[in-house]
């Protein structure tokens, strides 16, 4: 049996869903609306785009200039080795710095919904590089195509000089194939493992031969390097090229039943209903792969909106920090901390634990990651000692991270939002209003007893800082 769900807790959980939570003052806003203005309104908002510029071509530029003196010259300041090892340390202050910027967008709710989206297609177009340029230019790829079509994203993604040198594509070469990129290409970005064959992959590597890219990030088709011979691929023959492969990719319906399977999963709910899958693949599919048009059919369906969806799917270490962000304006006296909170969380955004991404879901949650996220509000309030390792991921900022342990992080929160909104509230309704707002599923009554007798109560501001900090404590507001 379903529980009757009020507007304002589907308003919400779309938020949560198709961004990273609403603050206090817009759920009041827009809480009235029906889903589907609400739904209209989230697609109109994030037809902008908010491209992160972080690093430049000009710098990318001298940096290849100074690799390359490097190389050659001696100077009276420093050794060859020293002024490598200092451009290695520029790039990754670039990736961070990169990082950083990219958190402080999705905190600022401007376009959120392109930026949820973003953030999936990063997970699914799994990838790293050393390179803040390259690792830039792919962040606005996925950011511009996040909405559109998906045949234009593989393609713009399969061109990208990132994901290129990641995946090997550079090394592939007429006279001796090197068949990485065109495996992951159809196992993890478009068809799914054993919906092809190894034939397949072998005429596949063939066909993108030559695919390489400039120093600038630009894609460069090498002629020379590109085999030309005829190609066997899913049953037909002929002189493919990479982008026939892409298109003949898109032609088989599985790879948008592989694709609405993972949003789903992402969006929706970790086990996919079969019936659901069916037949939003098959409109998916008959949209000419239109992402925006699959995903309001999934924020205006009735099934979105059940109880045993809502409050059904584990928040991501970066869906966790950016809405603790939002709700409660926290600043960070060293954003530095912030890529740490996600090395420690298991999510380091621009470094991905290999192609294949993250695993979502519940495989975000492990004894000692609980217990570090129910920690967390304290720390981040009362800028509590840090007592736990960030987990080894090999990322760029290990080094950095290895040295944090046992420091405190200075963090502060703005509750005057919090506060003007539930003000009026009466002091005894306090804590049902702000659970509803705080958390997806319902507490018990032992767990409000609980949190009521340990209020401050001696004043209201004390009261929602107290019961809020309270309720974010939970394993309940680890799920949205």
């Amino acid at each position: 049996m379903q529980t009757k769900i009020s507007n304002q807790q589907k308003i919400k959980h779309l938020y949560n869903r198709a961004g990273f939570g609403i603050s206090p003052l817009d759920i009041k806003e827009v809480g009235h609306k029906s889903v589907e203005k609400a739904v209209k309104e989230l697609f109109v908002q994030s037809k902008n785009i908010y491209p992160l510029q972080i690093v430049t071509a000009e710098q990318m530029r001298l940096e290849r200039e100074e690799k390359k003196d490097s190389k050659q010259t001696f100077t009276q300041s420093s050794t060859p080795q020293e002024r490598i090892k200092t451009i290695i340390k520029d790039r990754i202050e670039s990736i961070k710095s990169l990082n950083l910027a990219w958190v402080s967008q999705m905190v600022s709710g401007n376009a959120m919904l392109r930026e949820k989206m973003t953030l999936f297609w990063h997970g699914h177009f799994a990838c790293r590089s050393n390179n803040a340029y390259f690792m830039q230019i792919q962040n606005n790829t996925l950011r511009k195509h996040a909405l559109g079509k998906f045949g234009d994203l593989l393609m713009a993604i399969s061109k990208d000089a990132a994901m290129l040198g990641f995946l090997n594509n550079k090394q592939n070469r007429k006279d001796s194939p090197n068949e990485n990129f065109a495996r992951e290409v159809m196992e993890l970005f478009t068809l799914g493992r054993d919906h092809y064959t190894e034939q397949d992959i072998k005429n596949a590597a063939r066909a993108f031969t030559g695919w390489q890219f400039r120093h600038d990030g630009e894609f460069f088709f090498n002629q020379r390097q590109h085999d030309e011979g005829e190609k066997t691929f899913f049953g037909k023959t002929g002189n493919f090229t990479g982008e026939d492969i892409l298109t003949t990719i898109l032609e088989n319906k599985q790879t948008a039943r592989f694709i609405t399977t993972k949003i789903y999963q992402y969006f929706v709910n970790e086990k996919p209903d079969p019936t659901i899958i069916n037949s939003l693949s098959d409109q998916f599919y008959k949209s000419d792969y239109d992402i925006a048009q699959l995903m309001e059919s999934i924020f205006t369906a009735d099934w979105f909106y059940q109880s045993s969806i809502i409050g059904s799917r584990v928040k991501s270490p970066v869906e966790l920090l950016v809405g603790l962000q939002q709700t409660f304006t926290i600043q960070f006296q060293e954003t530095q901390n912030i890529i740490f909170l996600q090395k420690v969380l298991g999510q380091t955004l621009l470094n991905p634990p290999n192609v294949a991404g993250w695993k979502e879901g519940k495989n975000w949650i492990d004894s000692s990651s609980l217990l570090f996220r129910m920690q967390l509000p304290e720390l981040l309030f009362q800028s509590a000692e840090v007592k736990v390792e960030a987990k080894e991921e090999g990322d760029v900022n290990t080094a950095y991270l290895n040295n944090r342990k046992g420091k405190t992080i200075q963090a502060s929160a703005n509750w005057a939002g919090l506060q003007d909104a539930f003000m009026k509230v009466k002091d005894t309704e306090t804590l049902d209003a702000l659970a509803s707002y705080l958390l997806s599923l319902p507490i018990t009554l032992a767990q409000k007893d609980l949190i009521w007798r340990r209020a401050d109560k001696s004043s209201k501001e004390a009261l929602i800082k107290s019961l809020s900090s309270a309720l974010v404590s939970l394993p309940e507001y680890q799920l949205c």
